[in-house]
């Protein structure tokens, strides 16, 4: 029997991404052409054309500029997960800041959806060495999965000697959360990332489809997939921006709608945490022993959110 895979969409508009963030500030947002609702509208008729449903990992910022598109998502039934309010950089908040960032929206999305939202993903995979206490507060307000630790090297995120596939990790202060890194294959002693953003768009065809391969028949694992609304978008506005920059972001974008039908075609997916919770490595929270802490936090919230996702 073929693995299911994991397809995930970070909404996001093209001015919102970190490497236009000292090109464009946060304070000029409001005067940039939003293009997000139309990408997504996109998205949604290509997964319907396959009949596949994908996890949403929305900023709270397009929630709030589009309500009505995040509800047709959900319609549509698609996972809603959180991406942060303002596509802030962990290493840029306070556990504070950090806390009321998810906390309101996952709240607006969880009023817009109207289905519990469980897994994050943070603003350019910045769970780092240095921010893995965001995971001590993911799981304090009510998260289950997580895939914000990318096991690769990078300028901007990662942590190459942390695990490749979907597992338990216990925080210092007895939470636990199930992370689902994204993916990547292993070569010469090293991680190297695939099937998604920039990989997925710079990467011919071929190696996408080969890592994906191995990761299902020779690693017995899911994939994880992971793109971005502007990603399907060639006639996006184009921002005077460094050179790097600027290959990060415009390289590949008329291909990618094409290799992700391709990728629909020939391969199995859906969305996240319903992936998650068909992994041996997944346990019930019933069945392993919990500190005192997480004890009180599912009395309180997490039971209701695990079976409310199993429906």
């Amino acid at each position: 029997m073929s693995i299911t895979n994991v397809l995930t969409v970070d909404v996001e508009d093209y001015f919102h991404v970190e490497a236009f963030a000292d090109c464009v500030p946060k304070t000029q947002w409001a005067l940039c052409s939003p293009r997000v609702e139309q990408n997504v509208d996109r998205i949604l008729a290509i997964l319907d054309r396959y009949d596949v449903t994908a996890t949403f990992f929305v900023l709270g910022w397009v929630a709030r500029k589009f309500p009505l598109l995040i509800r047709r998502v959900a319609n549509a039934g698609h996972e809603i997960g959180c991406h942060g309010s303002n596509h802030d950089h962990l290493h840029r908040l306070s556990p504070e800041e950090f806390r009321e960032d998810i906390r309101s929206a996952r709240k607006r999305l969880m009023d817009l959806s109207q289905q519990p939202v469980v897994s994050y993903r943070a603003p350019s995979f910045s769970v780092t060495k240095q921010t893995l206490w965001a995971l001590d507060i993911l799981g304090e307000e009510g998260f289950i999965f997580d895939s914000s630790i990318f096991p690769v090297r990078h300028d901007l995120y990662g942590i190459p000697a942390a695990p490749r596939f979907p597992h338990w990790y216990r925080t210092p202060n007895g939470n636990a959360i199930f992370e689902f890194p994204p993916s990547t294959v292993r070569y010469w002693n090293n991680n190297w990332a695939v099937a998604g953003g920039g990989y997925l768009r710079l990467f011919p065809y071929f190696i996408t489809r080969s890592a994906i391969q191995q990761i299902n028949h020779k690693e017995h694992q899911p994939a994880m997939v992971y793109f971005h609304p502007w990603e399907i978008d060639p006639e996006q506005p184009r921002i005077s921006a460094p050179w790097r920059s600027r290959l990060r972001h415009y390289t590949n974008l008329k291909t990618t709608a094409i290799k992700l039908e391709r990728l629909l075609q020939e391969f199995r997916f859906t969305s996240f945490s319903r992936v998650c919770q068909g992994l041996e490595s997944f346990q019930p929270y019933s069945s392993r022993r919990l500190s005192s802490n997480e004890r009180q936090r599912l009395r309180i919230a997490d039971m209701q959110l695990l079976e409310d996702i199993k429906k």
